[in-house]
């Protein structure tokens, strides 16, 4: 906890003319303040976000911090022994943000690795290294980057971070479910009940400092340190930062009452709670000011351009969605599957994005967003007769989804990268029997558990898919390789989450040629 004794007497010592702001020296924090790491995200030709929070007993109310604002020191160089530094500045970490600091850095040389650490009252950050975008519109003839989600603290340990951190990469897409809002309490293995690996502080998540406290336990886990210590991170959000399946202002957590639970909170009240989750997300992320929530809403979609190889376009897609038809879950379509009133991205989200594919200038374009886009056959044993959908993705909704697969038919080289299965697989997005893009589906980090090459019922899953080239169900992360010629998605998997430590291996590689929009295994 912080010592306020030690701090009333430096701050008498001090002479502070402003009581509201800290402005003591060393020796104040009872434990090491930067104990959540530090992070990088939001790149641009000339800077980048870095982030830290300073919370010197995390689990603590206000993460053993006072109320009171603490100016907070940083540095940016061009070398890890700090001895050019290019940028400096301070910032104030403020109560009503956890203590919490974004930091816009702007007027670096594009396309090379930096530098970053923080002071606090005498206390120093671990360093950081992020690195600038190439030009825009300037040629680049490779990129390789990481994407990764879904990581439940109760379901594994997060080694495949440890992995992440290794590789060479520019950047690391993340899809969202950073935490999860509920708590397992058992697991079922061959379906005899087990105990999590792991428990979290808070079984489930309601106000702000429950969420405050989710993301202070996921972020000690030092795996997950590493990885955001040395990558910048594109940081995006599901649906387990809030509530199982939630879309625009409906909580849709039925509790398997087929949604008619008399418990459900009515709209007002479930925006508090995800006024309350969005913005413990962005306390913890490393995003720019313009997605500080507003009335609980984040304005999360952007878009990356990496010089003149590839434009990225990151999506919402739950704040503008339509309610999920029929339900919700895994089931028979319904009408209102046909309605041609829903919407996934919403009237704005849509425009805005048909704006940035039309402009082009790259040689690939790729869509990040969360939810499958392939219209997917899910049944896998021979008692499933009527085909089932997932309801909580594109296949849910087709008139939307008609809309989007058009627009991708009318650009180059599309590629959809997205999560939220807990499980691998890529295949061909399909629109009148033309093949308008490729989709790559990336497993969770932990989410699900240890897992197995294959799921049961995979042959059939495969087989009634036609599109689908690879399915597998153990965890881990995809790495992206881009060149002028081909996108190359490499599977990287590892052979257990259950212990801290794990052996990572390449599945599978998927492979689009420039200029040819299927799939094909390498």
């Amino acid at each position: 906890m912080f010592d306020r004794r030690r701090f009333i007497a430096g701050a008498a010592l001090a002479g502070l003319a402003a009581p509201a702001v800290l402005r003591a020296e060393g020796g104040l924090f009872r434990d090491f303040p930067f104990s959540l790491g530090v992070a990088s995200g939001d790149p641009t030709s000339d800077g980048f976000v870095i982030w830290t929070r300073l919370a010197p007993e995390p689990m603590a109310p206000h993460g053993g911090m006072p109320p009171a604002s603490l100016p907070v020191e940083w540095e940016v160089a061009s070398d890890g022994g700090f001895r050019d530094v290019v940028a400096r500045g301070t910032a104030l970490a403020r109560p009503e943000l956890a203590h919490s600091v974004h930091v816009e850095v702007a007027g670096l040389q594009p396309d090379r690795p930096y530098y970053y650490r923080f002071t606090a009252a005498g206390e120093r950050s671990l360093r950081g290294r992020a690195r600038t975008l190439p030009r825009v519109g300037a040629r680049v003839d490779a990129l390789k980057f990481g994407v990764c989600g879904c990581q439940h603290f109760e379901s594994g340990f997060f080694g495949a971070y440890r992995h992440l951190a290794r590789e060479e990469l520019a950047f690391v897409y993340h899809y969202g479910d950073f935490i999860y809002e509920y708590s397992q309490d058992y697991l079922f293995d061959t379906g005899l009940p087990t105990r999590p690996v792991r428990t979290n502080a808070r079984r489930g998540l309601i106000d702000l400092s429950d969420f405050r406290a989710a993301y202070a336990q996921q972020l000690g886990d030092i795996d997950l340190q590493a990885a955001r210590s040395v990558h910048l991170f594109l940081s995006s959000f599901d649906d387990h930062e809030i509530r199982n399946d939630w879309v625009s202002d409906i909580d849709n957590w039925k509790m398997g009452l087929d949604g008619n639970d008399p418990a459900a909170p009515p709209p007002e009240v479930f925006m508090l709670r995800k006024q309350a989750a969005m913005q413990a997300w962005y306390e913890h992320m490393p995003v720019r000011r313009s997605m500080l929530p507003l009335g609980g809403m984040v304005a999360l979609n952007r878009e990356l351009r990496y010089g003149d190889l590839m434009s990225m376009q990151l999506l919402d897609t739950r704040q503008y969605r339509s309610d999920q038809p029929c339900g919700d879950g895994f089931k028979p379509a319904c009408a209102g599957v046909f309605d041609k009133q829903a919407q996934v991205l919403g009237k704005a989200q849509e425009e805005w994005l048909a704006e940035n594919l039309d402009e082009g200038g790259a040689t690939w374009n790729a869509i990040a967003q969360q939810v499958t886009m392939m219209s997917l056959d899910r049944r896998r044993y021979d008692d499933e007769k009527e085909k089932i959908v997932n309801l909580d993705s594109w296949a849910g909704y087709e008139a939307p989804r008609e809309r989007m697969l058009a627009r991708l038919g009318g650009v180059k080289n599309a590629v959809v990268l997205t999560g939220d299965e807990h499980q691998n697989f890529c295949g061909d997005l399909v629109r009148q029997d033309k093949v308008v893009g490729a989709e790559f589906v990336g497993t969770s980090i932990s989410s699900g558990g240890d897992g197995s090459d294959r799921r049961p019922g995979t042959d059939r899953f495969l087989a009634n898919n036609p599109e689908l080239k690879f399915a597998n169900d153990q965890r881990g992360y995809l790495v992206c390789d881009v060149t002028r010629d081909a996108w190359q998605t490499h599977f990287m998997v590892v052979d257990k989450v259950t212990t801290p430590v794990n052996t990572l291996s390449k599945r599978a590689t998927g492979v689009v040629e420039n200029g040819t929009p299927g799939i094909r295994m390498a």
